[in-house]
């Protein structure tokens, strides 16, 4: 089938009702899903085929109402409005547990004439409430069938195929929302002045407005003389309150409750878990027993990773002809990949974990507890969704700032997120962390499991801080509050979050194994040539290390990092991971491999025996409480500076980022440095 006669359909919903979830069963995809809103804040696109029909599925973020209050619901109003002629419908995502809140959002995209096919999912949670819904009135109601689903469990799905198939999307020609009175006369002549087929289409074009002013551009158009009551907040809010009415009419006739006698175990476990002191407790407890298992349960397959490219460089060192080939493969591009994979599990460990804490519902209330946190600080509870994103990578945390509503807020969080410990700062920590940090335990916790764990709380409070500083400096006008609905805790797929986080893991391997595979070849060039002693002559070839271009780079520098404690070596690992901070693991595994001194010697052992010229060894405590630090506070990846622009349209935000990041950094391991040492 050829390309442009796909049928595009668009996913439409309230936040954290299941739509990610339909749209991965749909398509089959990958998609990251969690409990609580800001997840999905741009458009994502898959596709399937069913019964010879292509169909592509759009997934819009999540939005309550038409009328915009932060940028991924902008993203959502305009695509919807802009794009009616490229897409045959909507299916829209109905929660069972909250009817009333969703009906809102379905009653406005059904009364603007757009053809839609209404799904209720997560019938089950509704089911154990006691909840129970006449879906042929709630459908004869609506003008619309329902199609009821329970998408984790893969439960209508196919039905949802069956009806985008069949072209199953109802156009309701009645309006649910009737136009004031007092207003009528003015908007029927702004439909025939615009000619449009509904009121409720010029309603909307009033009260999309961010003031009077194009409400009395169009008043004058029309000669309409009283146009003053048409402030467009006004609109929206009386079209609310209507919608409310109308809807509490008819989830009235529709639905049922039976008595809850018994405590469900939501609200039992909320008694701990959202407890102004229990709450927190807890999840600092969830948070250790997390960094516990990235080096328990991740020991072995490091291990076997690790002899694995040991084995393989050995192995291409003595078949392959000697010369600068077997040279580049065995002691460059080998030693250099294994350096980033043998982190992969505990990426993996760390990712899984937070994925079924999303999943389950947990996060919802850690983005609650965090509220009252942040609030001091010039943030919101929204912002703790980037913050926690900021956790896998910086720049969908940046992304899902368009999430919050305050300009303020949203510029405070993007310029402190890429504080948060990304999983790129992971290998650097846990190499750091193994050479200075005994394996002794706490009552029964690792010392290694409590440093990673300060590193991470570390990232998080220097980013309140910084955000408190700002927030002195950043002026704003009004104030925004959390409101958001608590989700029931859900059991976890394991098995799909297991299948999401291999993908990440996947994702990371690849991505940065490009970046390390091409930083590793122009690291292996740079110290193998080197320049000839005699004038008249300029290069040598496999050089030692210590005479080659790549350490007079290094050397070129050192002034500059000497007072931090890091040798050359590190200065050019620090230089190489300005492409992304994972590629300083990648950059130190090449160097060490390189060094002919002790071939047969793990890497990690090199460069816990390293010395510098003084005898004092190189990877001391002060020097590596050094780079720990360093990596904590400094800018160092270009695909984050990247999104930060493009989310924020300044240069100037932008450079100060990545000022105020790198020179904390330096600073503050530098002091760090000289009173350790």
């Amino acid at each position: 089938m050829q390309e442009n006669k796909k049928k595009q359909v668009l996913l439409v919903g309230n936040p954290n009702v299941g739509k990610s979830t339909v749209f991965n069963a749909l398509c089959n995809k990958k998609q990251k899903t969690g409990n609580y809103a800001g997840v999905t804040v741009a458009s994502h696109s898959g596709h399937y085929r069913y019964r010879n029909e292509e169909v592509e599925v759009v997934d819009l973020p999540g939005s309550y109402s038409l009328y915009p209050s932060s940028e991924d619901e902008a993203i959502f109003s305009k695509f919807l409005l802009d794009h009616q002629k490229d897409y045959a419908g909507v299916i829209y995502i109905l929660e069972a547990l909250s009817l009333k809140r969703g009906l809102l959002l379905f009653q406005q995209i059904q009364d603007l004439g757009i053809p839609m096919i209404l799904v209720i999912n997560q019938i089950d949670q509704a089911e154990r409430r006691g909840i129970t819904i006449d879906f042929q009135k709630f459908s004869e109601s609506l003008g619309i069938k329902i199609i009821k689903t329970n998408a984790k469990e893969q439960m209508g799905i196919d039905e949802i195929k069956e009806a985008v198939l069949a072209n199953n999307f109802v156009k309701t020609d009645k309006a649910s929302f009737q136009t004031p009175d007092e207003h009528k006369d003015f908007i029927r002549k702004i439909a025939a002045h615009k000619g449009l087929d509904n009121e409720y289409k010029a309603w909307m074009s009033l009260s999309l407005g961010t003031d009077s002013v194009r409400t009395g551009a169009l008043a004058r158009q029309v000669n309409e003389p009283d146009s003053k009551s048409l402030v467009p907040k006004r609109l929206q809010v009386q079209e609310t309150v209507r919608r409310y009415q109308n809807v509490d009419k008819i989830l009235s006739d529709v639905i049922t409750k039976k008595p809850q006698f018994k405590e469900l175990l939501t609200e039992k476990l909320d008694k701990v878990l959202v407890h102004k002191f229990w709450g927190y407790a807890v999840f600092m407890m969830i948070l250790l027993l997390i960094f516990q298992s990235v080096f328990f349960l991740a020991e072995y397959p490091m291990n076997w990773i690790d002899d694995a490219f040991a084995w393989l460089s050995a192995f291409t060192g003595e078949h392959l002809p000697e010369g600068p080939l077997n040279s580049l493969i065995s002691d460059g591009i080998i030693p250099g990949l294994g350096g980033i994979i043998i982190f992969a599990p505990q990426i993996g460990i760390l990712l899984y974990f937070l994925y079924l804490l999303e999943d389950s519902g947990y996060m919802a209330r850690v983005v609650f507890l965090m509220d009252r946190i942040l609030r001091p600080f010039g943030l919101n509870g929204k912002s703790i969704v980037p913050l926690v994103s900021g956790t896998a990578c910086a720049i969908p945390a940046v992304i899902s700032t368009r999430n919050i509503e305050n300009l303020k807020e949203r510029l405070l969080t993007i310029l402190v997120t890429p504080f948060m410990t990304c999983s790129a700062r992971l290998p650097v920590y846990s190499i750091i962390i193994g050479l200075i940090i005994s394996d002794k335990t706490f009552l029964g916790v690792q010392y290694k499991a409590l440093v990673l764990m300060g590193m991470y709380l570390l990232g998080f409070f220097v980013a309140l801080l910084s955000a408190a500083i700002l927030n002195k400096f950043i002026k704003s006008k009004g104030k925004t509050y959390l409101v958001m609905d608590l989700p029931t805790y859900k059991k976890p797929l394991f098995g799909y979050d297991l299948k999401m986080v291999l993908g990440k893991v996947w994702d990371f391997i690849t991505g940065a194994g490009k970046i390390i595979f091409i930083v590793s070849i122009i690291i292996w060039f740079l110290s193998y040539f080197g320049p000839k002693q005699k004038p008249d002559q300029w290069v040598a070839t496999n050089v030692e290390l210590d005479h080659s271009y790549l350490a007079k780079i290094g050397k070129g520098i050192e002034p500059v990092i000497a007072p931090l404690g890091y040798d050359w070596k590190m200065g050019v690992g620090i230089l190489t991971s300005f492409v992304a901070r994972e590629v300083f693991v990648g950059t130190m595994s090449t160097l060490y491999s390189l060094d002919d001194d002790a071939p047969e010697m793990k890497v990690i052992d090199k460069m816990r025996h390293d010395v510098k010229p003084n005898g004092e060894k190189v990877f001391n405590f002060a020097t590596g409480v050094s780079v720990l630090l360093f990596y904590a506070f400094a800018m160092q990846c270009i695909s984050t500076l990247a999104v930060v622009y493009r989310e924020t349209k300044s240069w100037k935000w932008t450079a100060f980022q990545v000022v105020m990041m790198t020179g904390l950094a330096y600073f503050v391991s530098m002091f760090a440095y000289q009173i350790l040492k």
